[in-house]
């Protein structure tokens, strides 16, 4: 299935979408008046990216950088051969867990046999794609969905397992709790089709706030 060229946001995608949600929500109006338009936070496609991601899995961003910035000073360029070429001595230098290091072969080397088409994802619907990559060992709905929206920039790619993401929602809509991912879920529903664009401006307040009290 070809993905309709404005199911992929670019910075002015993202500012129509901006526009959509302030009419539509006035939480989420307030939100963007309060912190500013949020960065579009793109990735580049690619191993790399959905090797960076995998490492993101249940540890602080922050943690994964270092580890994800360790393993290029290991090997350089990285790709899914010069991955496989590394020891365990060496992933564990860089900071890989043994199950990190073992998702992160798997992943180089479906992408070294062809049993793994990433380009190819760019071409296939959200669906398609999120179930392609949750095949994958160690690539989970949430890992997917970072992909789908970061990577592949889709507009309506709604990551309802993101802890942030539920804490934000919470502050935002001034929720008596963080809402569980089926209630994160069913709140995003009005904000379609632009769900990836309000989950942007949800982290952009989540990194706002924390950053001013810091």
């Amino acid at each position: 299935m070809t993905i309709r060229s404005e199911a992929v946001l670019d910075q002015e995608a993202l500012e129509r979408g901006l526009v959509a949600l302030a009419d539509m929500d006035a939480d989420l109006r307030e939100a963007i008046a309060r912190h500013g338009a949020p960065p579009l936070w793109e990735r580049e496609p690619g191993f790399s990216t959905l090797l960076r991601i995998i490492l993101e899995q249940q540890v602080s961003l922050a943690s994964a950088r270092a580890t994800y910035e360790r393993l290029l000073t290991v090997v350089s360029p990285l790709t899914p051969a010069t991955l496989l070429a590394l020891d365990d001595a060496a992933l564990r230098t860089a900071g890989f867990s043994r199950q990190k290091a073992s998702y992160a072969r798997d992943l180089a080397r479906s992408l070294a046999d062809g049993s793994f088409d990433l380009v190819g994802l760019e071409k296939k619907d959200d669906d398609e794609a999120r179930a392609e990559l949750t095949r994958l060992r160690g690539v989970g709905i949430w890992s997917a969905d970072i992909y789908l929206l970061m990577a592949l920039r889709r507009s309506d790619v709604w990551p309802r397992s993101d802890l942030a993401l539920a804490t934000a929602a919470a502050e935002v809509k001034q929720l008596e709790r963080r809402p569980s991912p089926d209630e994160l879920e069913g709140l995003a529903s009005a904000w379609r089709p632009w769900r990836a664009v309000a989950a942007r401006i949800l982290w952009h307040h989540y990194l706002s706030t924390r950053h001013r009290h810091d």
